[in-house]
């Protein structure tokens, strides 16, 4: 019985029609092997934002639904001239698009979540000895209309397609060799992991690690699907991304990140009474405000204080959130810093290891560097400081834990 592989290949890797034809080669490798192969693919370099730029010529608000219709075309130039390329150099292939092979979302455009796949069309490209190209990004709703899965769509069509095929392996490849201990480009020390599990790298990936979107990690998780992470440029080993339990020696820390484009907004002199955090958080929610750290202080006096921490971005649309609900929860000015940064250290083998925190917090300590607010999980730890200390802060904590020694 064939092995079954599925491949996905970034903006960057199909940018232009030379790296058309390099994948095309790199897949015939794969094909002359005796592989199932399926490959889904993006948008060619920065198709999809020259669209985007279309679209806000003629609209300051495009309809969702037509910029679904729109942004879907990308994908569908790459999958065909992905196809042509392979038969140019003797390997049968086929494209699809995502309606082709029945990808079926829900109806929410821009956004779309994925319900089912039909693996008809691609299991009879393989019994007809084709490799199977598909358009990744793209799905249909029950009425048949066109939708995209939002970002890092892509990856998660990739990791949809492994899971409904029972693929041996979903290689993800990027223009970056695998997942490192920390950005290479903030820390020249930084090495990269050969294996890591999905709990570290869908903690990563929220915060800010590039690599990997959290939606396919979570896919991934859900079924089992192994995803090895591999550069585009060369033919080494990447990154595997599997179960715990496949791990022999959990780390206590694999990886740290640094998010800059934070803002912290504190509340004081809140009244002490249930319901008043319900009600602040739920109507950020309601706006589509994510959240992050949370802290708030014991109650002195009947009153305490909140802070929270989100997206320098999503200030705007929360201030006049804070502004309405204000007369029912605080008399105090509500107080917002967007010179903040939030400095992460994630690693599964935080379960079985002490002095974690500690370490971290003393490497920080050593450094001058501020801790403002704090936030734990079962495998992360993150500390609100200063923008300015980022830097210095990621460095500090990298070294702590031998992460440019492994």
């Amino acid at each position: 019985m064939s092995l079954t592989i599925v491949q996905k290949y970034g903006g960057t890797s199909v940018g232009d029609t030379t790296k058309i034809k390099n994948v095309a080669n790199r897949i015939k490798s794969y094909y002359e092997a005796g592989k199932n192969v399926a490959v889904v693919v993006s948008a060619m370099g920065h198709t999809t934002d020259e669209l985007v730029s279309l679209a806000d010529q003629i609209t300051d608000n495009p309809p969702k639904r037509e910029m679904d219709m729109l942004l879907s075309t990308g994908e569908q130039v790459s999958v065909a001239l992905l196809a042509m390329a392979l038969e140019s150099i003797g390997v049968p292939a086929v494209s699809f698009t995502g309606s082709q092979i029945k990808m079926m979302t829900d109806g929410n455009h821009s956004n779309a979540k994925i319900d089912s796949i039909d693996r008809t069309r691609i299991d009879k490209a393989f019994e007809s000895k084709r490799v199977a190209i598909i358009a990744g990004f793209q799905g249909i709703d029950k009425e048949e209309n066109i939708t995209t899965l939002g970002r890092g769509g892509s990856d998660t069509t990739a990791v949809a397609i492994a899971a409904a095929l029972g693929a041996d392996e979903c290689e993800i490849y990027t223009d970056v060799n695998g997942v490192y201990t920390t950005d290479p480009n903030k820390v020249p020390g930084a090495k990269m992991h050969k294996q890591i599990t999905y709990e570290e790298m869908l903690e990563l990936a929220s915060l800010g690690a590039g690599v990997l979107h959290s939606r396919s990690v979570e896919m991934a998780m859900n079924y089992g699907v192994t995803i090895h992470v591999r550069s585009s440029f060369h033919r080494e080993p990447g990154t595997l991304v599997v179960s715990e339990d496949k791990i022999m020696e959990k780390m206590k820390v694999s990886g740290v990140t640094v998010k800059s484009d934070q803002a912290r907004i504190t509340i004081p002199n809140v009244k002490d009474q249930p319901g008043i955090a319900a009600k602040l958080f739920s109507a950020l929610s309601a706006k589509d405000v994510i959240v992050d750290v949370i802290v708030q202080s014991s109650p002195h006096d009947g009153i305490n204080t909140i802070s929270f921490t989100t997206a320098k971005k999503d200030v705007i649309t929360a201030k006049p959130i804070l502004e309405d609900i204000k007369k029912d929860m605080t008399s105090g000015e509500i107080e917002i810093d967007d010179s903040i940064a939030i400095l992460s250290a994630v690693g599964v083998g935080m379960k079985s290891h002490v002095g974690v925190a500690a370490k971290m917090f003393q490497s920080l300590a050593d450094a001058g560097i501020n801790i403002l607010m704090i936030s734990t999980s079962e495998i992360k730890i993150s500390c609100v400081i200063p923008q300015s200390k980022a830097q210095d802060g990621l460095k500090a904590i990298h070294s702590a834990f031998g992460l440019d020694q492994i």
